[in-house]
């Protein structure tokens, strides 16, 4: 990587973060100048203090010294905490009361790829206040005072990850991917009640095991075959920065993320009867159905980690999950998306029942047919177009539409998802039926809708 950009390349500035391919999107120059806007943008505010970690990828160690580097000629005086998951820099800034904080990682892209997310205060930057400070490094200037600590807090976050949970005598298979987690699971879980099985904990930023997203089934096959080996009670999985969480039931099922934010709803609502639990566009009806049948109040958020924590903040709900696997508790470290305290208060749950708990659960739901979420390649500048376009047809047949995020349109045999992503040049669809024959007519309704735009590959 070669440092020669003067301004921060604006194909890497995304939704909530920057993320690109480094070499080509993303490079030292890109860090650096991050670290001198962000700071000027901080002590614009009279903000000083602000932590810095990364995740493993093979690039992270070269971009987290070149911003640091912006940080410290910017005035910053810099918290590095080190290599461990996002999550982690979310409980530095809360428990330590820093000013903010930037995360090195990219998340759970594929390995070439890497970027940073921001933190001021508490709160994550992105939409107009990202672009806004991104815009600081055309004018940021240096200044005096910066200075850089080694501030290690892997073992106070480790211990507070203990506390979570009840005396209990799980097997638990743990899959990280060969991600940031891998840099504390074996303390922690040395930490834990049970027997522990560790799986691709050791951190390596080429991903040799599988591609660290357990939302993508395919990447959850090891851990389901773990799971069965050693008669284990649950597995559980992480993407690349810890964020994301995935579960396996002990009969090597799959618990889809909004099976889990329902399983955990049921705890939550019998401590706080009537509270709104947040599930977002992409979630089955039977999370929401299921939270009213509690006496809940269901809330859908538009996608995105980010917006699903607004929506969590703004309804005071005290808990919150989108079906990428982001999974959040209004107690952790200010509404974060922790998956580590969401696998521990998982256990936690499972602490009072029989090994066969979760899969009781899963199997008690209704039955439905789902496609996975669905990515179609579309321009950036057609996206917007093509949901205008559908949009307007489906107005004229009079169709149930919600408009929270997207179209999601509710059909005799179920619902559908058509959305522009955040984050890429693509649209994604979600379709749900009760059955498959139901399933098939649901797509086949979504895949004339689009061929009626023009030439998108077909869902």
């Amino acid at each position: 990587m070669e440092s020669t950009t003067a301004l921060i390349n604006p194909e890497a500035v995304r939704s909530y973060d920057l993320r690109g391919v480094v070499g080509r999107q993303l490079g030292l120059g890109d860090a650096r100048q991050l670290g001198l806007a962000y700071a000027a943008w901080m002590r614009a505010r009279g903000l000083r203090r602000v932590a810095v970690g990364r995740d493993g990828r093979l690039s992270s160690p070269d971009l987290e010294y070149a911003l640091v580097e912006g940080l410290l000629a910017g005035g910053m005086l810099v918290h590095r905490i080190g290599l461990g998951p996002t999550p982690q820099l979310h409980f530095a800034v809360h428990a330590y009361g820093l000013d903010g904080g930037i995360m090195v990682t990219g998340s759970h892209n594929p390995r070439e790829e890497n970027g940073f997310k921001l933190l001021i205060g508490s709160e994550p930057v992105h939409g107009e206040t990202l672009h806004a400070l991104v815009a600081c490094a055309a004018t940021a200037a240096p200044a005096a005072g910066g200075t850089s600590v080694d501030f290690p807090v892997s073992q106070a976050y480790i211990s507070r990850l203990q506390a979570q949970v009840r005396p209990a005598r799980p097997t638990v298979v743990w899959d990280c991917g060969n991600g940031a987690v891998g840099a504390l699971i074996k303390r922690l879980t040395q930490g834990l009640p049970g027997r522990h099985f560790l799986l691709n904990s050791k951190v390596d930023g080429r991903f040799p095991a599988h591609h660290p997203d357990p939302s993508i089934a395919a990447n959850l096959r090891e851990l389901r075959a773990m799971v069965l080996a050693h008669g284990a009670d649950v597995g559980i999985a992480f993407d690349g920065d810890g964020d994301r969480l995935g579960v396996v039931d002990e009969s090597g099922a799959i618990v889809w993320p909004d099976q889990v934010l329902l399983f955990l709803a049921e705890e939550v609502l019998r401590v706080s009867p009537g509270a709104s639990i947040v599930g977002d566009v992409k979630s089955s009806r039977v999370l929401f159905e299921g939270v009213a049948r509690l006496g809940g109040r269901p809330v859908m958020a538009p996608s995105g980690y980010v917006r699903v924590r607004d929506a969590m903040k703004r309804e005071r709900s005290p808990l919150a999950g989108e079906m990428s696997g982001h999974l959040f508790f209004a107690e952790c470290w200010q509404g974060t998306d922790d998956a580590l305290f969401a696998a521990v208060r998982l256990l936690d749950r499972l602490a009072g029942g029989d090994r066969s708990m979760l899969g009781d659960f899963r199997r008690s739901l209704p039955p439905t047919a789902t496609t996975p979420e669905l990515r179609i390649p579309c321009p950036e500048s057609r996206k917007l177009e093509v949901l205008r376009a559908v949009a307007g047809r489906l107005v004229c047949a009079g169709a149930r539409v919600d408009t929270t995020d997207g179209l999601r349109v509710t059909e005799p045999d179920g619902w559908w998802l058509l959305r522009a992503s955040g984050t890429e040049p693509k649209l994604t669809i979600r379709c749900e039926a009760a059955d498959e024959s139901g399933l098939q007519r649901l797509r086949a309704v979504v895949q004339g809708h689009l061929q009626a735009c023009g030439p998108l590959v077909e869902p």
